[in-house]
């Protein structure tokens, strides 16, 4: 069963990762969005379509993110964290960067200890509005499933045949160390092709790729919720820390989630 968010903003809820986390969805919020369509995604492939809401204004985010910090304020409930997410990929909305800036100056009026995360799959980073947008914001967290083209290709399906990993690791390098790597393992089978970026080879090259980035922190986790693709199965704990074991030897701060 997906999960689609029909508000702008949703929660808060208490993240595995990040904490009590106010969501803001940028996408439809009666289909998804996305320039991904990853077989573990909680909200469903994309084939669901777009919907026909359409993506909110940058002033629908502005005013619905302030009555919601209002009333949070008012209720003595404090987030952690508010967290770009969503029915699909946040930095496709046309006024990305204007929002990021809306959203700084609410959080400093409201609740100026709070963070402002980005969950992106960093397709568009390479756009000067949205890599500049990310590099305002306190916790820039970029998916890297794989550092194999093939295995990104199964496990992340970007749209676009001209996706390269490639060239998405040399994007993530420009931000110098100023982003969080943000990594699914998970296993199974898909379209009768196998599924597993836990192998020897698969970890070598991701950890090459670490090196490369030099990000602040890696977060490592797996399938929590229902997938699309029902052969899929979660990575064991136990394995998780053995993994994030060799990325804490490379000198990253490191994070699991079962």
């Amino acid at each position: 069963m997906s999960i689609l968010f029909n508000e702008i903003i949703f929660g808060p809820i208490q993240s595995r990762r990040l904490g009590v986390s106010l969501g803001i969805n940028l996408l439809p919020r009666d289909g998804k969005l996305c320039s991904f369509d990853c077989i573990y995604c909680e909200c469903g492939y994309n084939i669901q379509g777009n919907g026909k809401s359409g993506m909110p204004t940058q002033e629908e985010v502005s005013h619905a993110l302030e009555t919601k910090l209002q009333e949070m304020k008012e209720s003595g409930t404090a987030p952690d964290v508010i967290t770009f997410a969503g029915n699909g990929e946040p930095t496709l909305h046309p006024a990305f960067e204007a929002i990021i800036d809306d959203t700084l100056v609410l959080r400093d009026r409201y609740f100026p200890k709070a963070r402002i995360c980005v969950l992106s799959n960093g397709t568009l980073v390479r756009k000067e509005s949205v890599f500049n947008a990310l590099n305002k914001v306190d916790e820039n967290i970029l998916k890297l499933d794989s550092a194999i083209q093939e295995t990104v290709r199964r496990i992340d399906a970007p749209n676009l045949r001209s996706f390269s990993i490639h060239d998405t690791i040399a994007s993530y390098k420009k931000f110098e160390g100023k982003l969080s790597i943000q990594t699914l393992f998970v296993r199974g089978t898909h379209n009768g092709k196998t599924i597993d970026n836990t192998t020897p080879l698969e970890i070598a090259d991701w950890l090459r790729a670490l090196e490369e980035i030099n990000p602040a922190s890696v977060m490592i986790y797996t399938i929590d919720r229902d997938t699309p693709e029902k052969n899929l199965e979660k990575v064991p704990l136990a394995e998780l820390k053995q993994i994030a074991a060799k990325v804490k030897a490379l000198g990253f701060k490191t994070s699991v989630a079962g």
